[in-house]
């Protein structure tokens, strides 16, 4: 696990040991930096479940301004320290061990933030929860973007399958919306795209007519 480019380019991240926390893979995250490469110039970042903080510290090298860690286990905080320190990132990071729920009812109508990671547990139901905790504490800033990591499961049988938009507007439904109609109307999906049983998905708010005026 490294620093794909930037500033930090090549340096190896600490991980956390066990099965709790799921490094997202090189592949995965050249993949999901293409999708926001000219997104990352001078932006405050959201990292809502650190875990090693590889996400947030990459948008960091990238040229990111500010990140803000979240995680619930001291331990992934103290990597994420120790990986940031490594990077010589440190001065540009807030690392906070708490609830993600917690900190989004904190941060609501004070702070926003151009791009947010949400890459929680697989076996949780946090996605849909923190959507709505960004949507209700409009913590996320005009023309920011979300990027969500999810398990897409066992692949179909057929590869035809996999050309087919419905079968992905299904799973993304399912996955990063929870199957809640009224959530996913709060959003536009810009993309989503597998990556062996991984799927990246790219979002931005829908907009409120109050946003327009």
């Amino acid at each position: 696990m490294r620093i794909i480019t930037g500033s930090a380019r090549g340096i190896q991240l600490e991980s956390l040991p066990g099965e709790n926390t799921r490094p997202t893979t090189d592949r995965v995250k050249e993949a999901l930096f293409s999708m926001i490469q000219f997104e990352i110039e001078g932006r405050r970042v959201l990292d809502l479940f650190g875990g090693s903080g590889q996400l947030g510290l990459e948008a960091l090298s990238r040229g990111a301004q500010h990140c803000v860690f979240i995680d619930a286990a001291r331990a992934a905080c103290d990597v994420i320290t120790a990986n940031a320190k490594k990077c010589k990132l440190f001065d540009k990071c807030r690392i906070s061990t708490g609830d993600y729920a917690s900190f989004l009812r904190s941060a609501a109508e004070k702070e926003q933030f151009d791009i947010i990671f949400l890459d929680p547990p697989y076996d949780s139901e946090y996605l849909a929860a923190a959507l709505t905790g960004i949507v209700d504490g409009r913590l996320l800033a005009n023309g920011g973007k979300i990027v969500c990591e999810t398990d897409n499961g066992a692949l179909p049988a057929s590869k035809r399958l996999l050309k087919d938009e419905a079968y992905h507007a299904q799973q993304v439904r399912q996955q990063v919306f929870g199957e809640d109609d009224a959530l996913q109307a709060q959003f536009t999906v810009l993309r989503s795209a597998l990556y062996g049983r991984t799927r990246i998905t790219l979002l931005e708010c829908a907009g409120r007519p109050e946003d327009e005026q």
